[in-house]
């Protein structure tokens, strides 16, 4: 069986793309950056860290994460405290109000998918199904590519798009 890389990365991008803009608009979103949407994907409820842990989660300079969190800061997405018991340390936590965000995106690009999925032939249906799990496997390894990738900071800031993964793309899903 032959495998077209070209024609599934040709799809995967204004797929997500079409899906960002759709939750934005069904749940009036903000068009957060991707690399503001990966942070907060990072930051899921109760989950405090370190800029430097963010940073190697997320395969991207630590310059480049203090800058992202300077401006999520300013715009109420994240809050940074000093870590209890180290003085020059620093915690980072995302705010109730990106953490409902994510929730929003999340629930709405759910609802775009089935009922665009509503319109398909079963098969198409089983099929996307099937692949679901492949999908997954391509993403993990994609993703430690990118950790691996000196381009890694590149890539995640020049986006201006929020949300990056499906359901938990737009203001960050879990995205």
């Amino acid at each position: 069986m032959s495998f077209d890389a070209a024609r599934l990365a040709a799809v995967i991008s204004p797929l997500r793309r079409a899906l960002l803009g759709a939750a934005r608009r069904r749940e009036g979103l903000p068009d957060l950056p991707d690399a503001q949407i990966e942070v907060i994907r990072a930051l899921p409820r109760g989950a405090v860290v370190s800029p430097s842990e963010l940073a190697e989660s997320l395969g991207l300079g630590r310059p480049t994460v203090s800058n992202l969190l300077n401006r999520m800061e300013r715009d109420g997405l994240v809050a940074r405290t000093p870590r209890a018991g180290d003085g020059r340390g620093v915690d980072v936590v995302a705010s109730a109000q990106a953490l409902d965000l994510f929730v929003r995106f999340d629930r709405a690009s759910a609802a775009i998918v089935a009922d665009a999925a509503s319109a398909l032939p079963a098969d198409d249906l089983a099929a996307l199904d099937a692949a679901l799990p492949a999908l997954e496997r391509l993403r993990d390894i994609l993703v430690e590519l990118r950790h691996g990738d000196g381009d890694a900071e590149t890539t995640a800031t020049d986006a201006p798009s929020p949300g990056d993964t499906t359901a938990g793309e737009a203001t960050g899903a879990r995205a």
